[in-house]
């Protein structure tokens, strides 16, 4: 029996009132990516959320890897307009001490147009306790030469500072949006062409 049209139009209102979550992070690159985006926005629906995952877009055929990238960018972009709420998978990702550059541009991203960010990490200890260094007069020096920045921070301090992180996965950084966001309803969204 398929719902009634006043059913249908109570799921809609319903949905939009629920704050819609952009999943950023690295697990695009998992073998089963579009699983687990599929658990991440079933752990969004539990808690009263819409997860708006980058793979629930469908990418057109026939584009060249140019033209699929560039597809991809705007449809992210889009996606993160959409959203109320970004949610980032911040863990170390090719190397320690950085999280995925692509999550960390999403991240800006969302922090520009005013969304709140959330992190989740399963890493422990500091940038310090993480990154192989060797100690110099300067301060600690990673294996590229480069300082180590020293603030007892997880991440690095523009993701620190901009993010409330959560030291688990996905479950506890929505357990602890839910309890941020009870009785919430959504503020507008900046629409597609406004920036």
């Amino acid at each position: 029996m398929s719902p009634s049209p006043a059913n249908k139009v109570d799921s809609v209102a319903q949905q939009e009132q629920r704050l819609r979550v952009y999943l950023a992070g690295f697990d695009v690159f998992r073998p089963d990516a579009v699983a687990h985006g599929r658990k991440l926005a079933a752990l969004c629906a539990e808690a009263g959320f819409e997860g708006l995952y980058p793979l629930d877009n469908t990418l057109p055929e026939h584009l060249d890897p140019g033209e699929r990238a560039a597809w991809i960018y705007a449809a992210n972009l889009d996606l993160i307009r959409r959203a109320h709420i970004v949610m980032a998978n911040i863990d170390d990702f090719r190397g320690p001490g950085e999280p995925d550059s692509g999550t960390a541009f999403e991240i800006g991203f969302a922090v520009a147009l005013g969304k709140d960010v959330w992190g989740y990490t399963t890493d422990t200890g500091t940038l310090v306790d993480r990154v192989p260094a060797t100690p110099s007069p300067e301060g600690l020096v990673c294996e590229r030469g480069f300082l180590v920045e020293d603030f007892g921070l997880s991440k690095n301090l523009m993701i620190a500072c901009s993010t409330r992180i959560v030291h688990g996965g996905p479950a506890e950084c929505i357990a602890r949006m839910r309890d941020a966001y009870a009785g919430s309803t959504p503020p507008p969204t900046i629409p597609a062409a406004a920036f």
